[in-house]
């Protein structure tokens, strides 16, 4: 009868995984975590801008709104404001004297941050908050979804389909503002008014105040933008980086 030889343990070779290896296999199997995280934390700096103005640190909030302008113009009118009467201001509630120069006028409705009387505006417009809000929620839709199914990308038509409220109403936004910033057809919507006759109060078509149209445009389509963007790439991603964690040496 054959024995068989044992090695013996002292010549036996354990591969020691380095720790930067565990730590990016444990960063890939947890990257939807990472993502909403470190993206969460980016969306709610803006609205920490006006907290610190309010509360009295004016160096800390200015500097979130000096980061966050090279991302958004953050026209005084277009923004949500804090600790003030109202969430949104109009140009005409706002101490800005207008010159109908479109470049001069975004400059001014940029510059201005708030004021104790008014309240202080976040960091960046309400199309950003909706955008960038909407890809971190359809980031968080998901990932519940894929804890209990596997998710597969959209198709191409159908990530354009979702994109298109964007484009659309972003270059007929660009578009209008050429014509100034209150006198531009996507300003007064006097086409929207005519079209359903009038039927719904001035406050809807004019302005970009909460609950106009304008304002509603940007909500729709930054949460179909949200959507396009994560159901497009998010199954991809997890696809290739649970491959990539599952095959590191452990």
């Amino acid at each position: 009868m054959n024995k068989v030889k044992v090695q013996p343990m002292a010549n036996i070779k354990f591969y020691s995984v380095p720790k930067h290896e565990r730590v990016a296999r444990s960063a890939l199997k947890h990257w939807l975590l990472i993502f909403l995280v470190v993206f969460g934390i980016f969306n709610a700096l803006p609205f920490l801008a006006p907290v610190l103005m309010h509360v009295g640190w004016r160096t800390g909030g200015t500097a979130i709104y000096t980061l966050y302008s090279f991302l958004c113009h953050q026209m005084a009118q277009r923004s949500f404001f804090l600790f003030g009467p109202h969430t949104m201001l109009n140009t005409d509630q706002l101490p800005i004297q207008l010159t109908g120069d479109q470049g001069v006028d975004t400059r001014l409705l940029r510059q201005f941050r708030g004021n104790d009387q008014l309240g202080w505006k976040v960091a960046w417009s309400d199309r950003m908050v909706y955008m960038y809000g909407g890809v971190w929620l359809a980031a968080l839709l998901y990932g519940i979804r894929a804890r209990f199914q596997k998710v597969r990308p959209i198709s191409i038509p159908l990530f354009l389909l979702l994109l298109l409220p964007m484009v659309i109403d972003g270059a007929t936004h660009f578009i209008s503002d050429l014509d100034g910033l209150t006198s531009g057809f996507r300003y007064t919507n006097d086409w929207l008014a005519t079209l359903t006759g009038h039927l719904l109060p001035d406050g809807f078509y004019h302005g970009d105040m909460l609950g106009s149209f304008n304002s509603w445009m940007r909500l729709l389509s930054g949460i179909t933008f949200g959507i396009a963007i994560i159901w497009l790439t998010f199954p991809y991603l997890a696809q290739t980086w649970t491959y990539r964690a599952g095959n590191e040496p452990s």
